[in-house]
C-alpha cells in the first residue's frame, strides 16, 4: 500500500536589517546556527552546504527531509535574507526562522509566510516570537 503524502507546506521568508557585520560574514558560525534552527523546529537535516564569499558575504543551505532552510548575507549592508520551507504538518518553519532572528538580533525585519500546496498560494504575515527563544 502506498503512503499518501500531503502537498501542504509552509514557506516563511524574512529579510533582516541592521545585523552585525561579523555575524553575517562568518559562514561557519551561520552554519552551526542554521543546523540548530533546523533541530529546534523538529526537522531532519540531510546535508549542509555553506560558502564564504570574498571580500564578504555567506550563503548556507540546509537540505531537510522536509524541504530546506537557507540564508544569504550581505554583511556590508547589515542584511540577510532567510527562508525556510517545510512540507507537511509536523515541522513548523516559523520556529527555525524565529530562532535565526533571535541569534542575528537585527534592528528591523520583515517577514511573510506562504501557505503552499493547497491550490492558490496564501500570503500571511507571521507572528514572530524570536525574543522568547534565546536569552
Amino acid at each position: 500500500m502506498e503512503t499518501e503524502y500531503s502537498t501542504f507546506g509552509r514557506h516563511v521568508a524574512v529579510d533582516t536589517w541592521g545585523v552585525d557585520f561579523e555575524l553575517l560574514n562568518n559562514a561557519d558560525w551561520l552554519q552551526a546556527q542554521m543546523v540548530e534552527a533546523a533541530e529546534v523546529c523538529g526537522a531532519t537535516v540531510l546535508s549542509v552546504q555553506s560558502k564564504q564569499f570574498e571580500p564578504q558575504g555567506a550563503t548556507v543551505l540546509v537540505m531537510l527531509s522536509e524541504s530546506h532552510l537557507s540564508i544569504h548575507t550581505y554583511p556590508e549592508r547589515g542584511f540577510a535574507a532567510l527562508d525556510c520551507y517545510t512540507c507537511g504538518e509536523t515541522v513548523d518553519p516559523q520556529l527555525a526562522i524565529d530562532f535565526m532572528v533571535s541569534v542575528l538580533k537585527p534592528e528591523t525585519f520583515y517577514a511573510k509566510k506562504l501557505v503552499r500546496g493547497m491550490g492558490e498560494l496564501q500570503v500571511e504575515t507571521p507572528e514572530m516570537k524570536q525574543a522568547e527563544l534565546v536569552k
